[in-house]
């Protein structure tokens, strides 16, 4: 299986499934030094931890991570860091009377027609689980980068229909939050709604936003690279998203130029500041100091107990119903994943970064 890896300078491996023994990353590239203890990995892992509260699935997983290799007296010793997590939760018999169907929404048919064989068992590589790996190596990265001063956080800002009011968000409310939702009203609305769909026998969208913030302005690479895509490859990559918004995202294809364009003004300082941020803190592929701001739409979790019509291998059409653990919501647990996509992203790219001129190269080399 090729596509397993990510990055080039810090560069993230993952592996494992579902219901295997466990799941785990190899991350290449994290610098010599770093005080690193799977302390610093774990309150991650926490973040997108299942069972946590009636809204994440009930699969009783502690997800406690072991770093095996890269570690050496609490500091990271510029070799390849391996993490993993065991599966202790895993209840493959939930999934034996699906064996032969492809369900609805699921990457079950088309894994079949690539490889002619499929772990049925939760999903295998295509599952959620093979998140938390991600998530892991996303902690280290965001490590670094709050060495450097650059912040990401993310929220949840729709359910649903409802979305969040931005004069009643509360920032300081969300890692306390059973839907990472910084509006309370808006929260209520959302749980209510969830309810309704519970009740239903079926599931919810949702929408993440993250804003990175003190990223340096010139960091991206203007053709193939740029920081735009790259964040979309990223967060792309993540199963269940359907759509990644940089900025005003596709409320610019309504505007004219004049209304879209960031225009720029000088502050009470000195300082030239632009006076809007349609743009959400990328130009031309490269950062340009202002906050970048990101927004992921995940769709409604698949796997839902609402009967459906699916395929069966034979080529019949069938009903199913399908049975196990499962989110009404996925957008609440992935929060922290679109946090940790985001770091692994952008390290990657400011370590890319240090050689793009004579000077970043004259000052590290230079001896005097």
């Amino acid at each position: 299986m090729a596509g397993s890896s990510f990055g080039t300078i810090f560069r993230v491996t993952t592996w494992g499934e579902s219901h295997g023994k466990g799941v785990g990353v190899v991350v290449d590239g994290v610098p010599a030094g770093l005080p690193l203890s799977e302390a610093d990995i774990q309150p991650w892992l926490d973040r997108r931890r299942p069972g946590r509260n009636r809204f994440a699935t009930q699969r009783m997983e502690a997800d406690q991570v072991e770093i095996l290799s890269g570690v050496f007296e609490g500091r990271t010793t510029g070799t390849p860091v391996s993490m993993m997590v065991r599966n202790t939760d895993q209840r493959s018999r939930d999934y034996s009377s699906i064996m032969d169907v492809y369900r609805p929404g699921h990457a079950d048919h088309s894994f079949d027609l690539k490889y002619g064989f499929r772990d049925y068992r939760g999903g295998g590589r295509s599952s959620g689980r093979e998140t938390l790996a991600r998530t892991a190596a996303g902690a280290i990265a965001a490590r670094v980068l709050s060495s450097l001063g650059v912040q990401i956080h993310a929220w949840v800002s729709s359910v649903g229909p409802v979305t969040c009011d931005p004069q009643r968000m509360d920032f300081s409310r969300v890692a306390d939050s059973p839907l990472c939702m910084p509006d309370p009203i808006a929260e209520q609305q959302a749980s209510a709604w969830l309810d309704q769909c519970i009740s239903q026998q079926t599931s919810s969208g949702g929408t993440v936003s993250c804003t990175v913030s003190s990223l340096p302005g010139g960091i991206g690479e203007p053709v193939f690279d740029k920081l735009d895509a790259l964040l979309g490859h990223a967060l792309f990559s993540l199963g269940a998203v359907k759509a990644v918004e940089i900025g005003d995202g596709t409320l610019v294809s309504g505007r004219m130029g004049h209304e879209n364009n960031d225009e720029y003004g000088i502050d009470a300082s000195g300082k030239s500041v632009k006076k809007t941020n349609h743009a959400g803190g990328i130009l031309g592929g490269i950062s340009d100091g202002s906050d970048v701001c990101i927004r992921v739409s995940f769709k409604p979790t698949p796997s839902i107990t609402r009967e459906q019509h699916s395929l069966h291998r034979d080529g019949t059409v069938r009903p199913i119903s399908i049975h196990g653990r499962h989110d009404p919501l996925i957008a609440a647990r992935a929060c922290v994943v679109v946090e940790a996509m985001t770091a692994i992203t952008l390290l990657d790219l400011m370590m890319l970064n240090m050689a793009s001129t004579m000077d970043g190269l004259e000052m590290f080399y230079n001896k005097n």
